[in-house]
């Protein structure tokens, strides 16, 4: 709640709006990062292997802990 006459909010890209990019803005950049930096960016929802989404989900976890939000992937 704001009150009468207090400073707006700084905005922040970083926001919780949605993105911009479409999915071919999305597909074009992870190519990119790929090509340049040699970082993969894959969708859980895209690894059709159980097996490989499994093992790259507990890495994940490993890393940088469980995910906040987001669907779960229980195929």
């Amino acid at each position: 709640m704001r009150l009468p006459g207090a400073p707006a909010l700084p905005r922040c890209p970083l926001g919780r709006e949605p993105s911009p990019a479409n999915a071919a803005d999305l597909e074009a950049m992870r190519r990119r990062v790929w090509r340049e930096q040699g970082v993969v960016a894959l969708r859980l929802e895209d690894i059709t292997d159980p097996r490989l989404r499994q093992a790259l989900t507990n890495e994940a976890m490993r890393r940088w802990g469980p995910r906040n939000g987001g669907t779960r992937h229980g195929r």
